[in-house]
């Protein structure tokens, strides 16, 4: 199993508690978002999990504790942008808070497993082609030698982020103007020793040097743990996405960024004044009526098929 913590809000700045609590338990509760009655009790002891995949903006709060995980494979998908706090509200600065978390991480787990995230991507008066390629020159050649790739991806319109998005004045370019800033992108990214990928873009920009990217990599996975592993694609996913199964642990309307473009966290709050580090549930309580069942848990590991024999 691959554990995803998280697409739905950001564990690592706001609920590394709950998850080291959860680690020593060895279980942690899901709540269903599609059947809010139904819960899923999920082993996530080492023989289960094959992987952890982190997405955050600001892993610091955990970092001091990562010997606690250190029976786990483990990687990071770390978002960082040029945006300020009129698009990301509540991320710190970029330069002198940021860049310094980023390189300090890499030092400490090794900068594969450190995925730089320059996305999603909007273009508005103010964030306009010009501005994201100053932005992306100045953070890449900031975290050179510290991350061995960049994913990036343009922001999707979902009908729940629309009013945000017209608020900023967001706009979209021609096809050659996003051919020009693709290009441009991918040197930099060449530049500095990083490979640039993708995520989940119906466009095929590799004619540009951006290749089709996995989030939920399997390539990756099996060179951190070293053997090989037997997953299918990810069908909860966007037809474009290229990541493998995942079991994601995190709950939606939760995270405190408060990311403008977010398609997880509009405005609601779920459980935010509800969260207890101690309880099997990331926010709230297992209520009367809530049916918990046992999700059947396995390993993905073909150990038959080691990289390295």
């Amino acid at each position: 199993m691959i554990l995803s913590a998280s697409r739905r809000t950001d564990i690592p700045n706001y609920y590394s508690e709950w998850f080291y609590n959860r680690i020593r338990e060895g279980f942690l509760y899901v709540r269903n978002p599609m059947n809010a009655r139904q819960i899923s009790r999920i082993d996530i002891s080492p023989d289960v999990v094959d992987c952890i995949v982190f997405w955050t903006k600001n892993p610091e709060p955990m970092m001091g504790r990562l010997d606690e995980i250190k029976a786990y494979p483990y990687y990071f998908q770390f978002t960082l942008t040029g945006y300020g706090t009129d698009v990301e509200r509540n991320v710190p600065d970029k330069k002198k808070v940021m860049i310094p978390v980023f390189r300090k991480l890499s030092e400490r787990i090794e900068r594969e497993r450190v995925v730089w995230r320059y996305d999603p991507i909007l273009f508005t008066p103010k964030y306009t082609p010009e501005y994201h390629v100053h932005a992306f020159r100045e953070i890449a050649s900031s975290l050179k030698g510290y991350t061995e790739k960049c994913v990036i991806s343009f922001v999707d319109l979902y009908a729940r982020i629309m009013r945000s998005m017209e608020s900023l004045g967001m706009h979209e370019i021609d096809r050659d103007g996003l051919a020009k800033f693709a290009e441009t992108l991918s040197g930099i990214a060449v530049e500095n020793g990083m490979e640039i990928g993708s995520c989940a873009e119906e466009m095929d920009l590799r004619q540009w040097g951006i290749k089709r990217n996995s989030c939920i990599d399997q390539g990756l996975i099996e060179r951190i743990i070293g053997c090989k592993i037997q997953g299918s694609k990810d069908k909860g996913q966007r037809a474009a996405c290229g990541c493998i199964e995942s079991v994601e642990i995190g709950t939606y309307h939760t995270c405190k960024n408060g990311c403008v473009y977010c398609y997880a966290n509009q405005g609601r709050d779920d459980g935010k004044d509800r969260y207890r580090p101690d309880s099997p549930l990331l926010c709230g309580e297992v209520l009367d009526g809530d049916r918990v069942t046992v999700r059947k848990i396995k390993s993905l590991r073909v150990e038959q098929l080691r990289l390295f024999d």
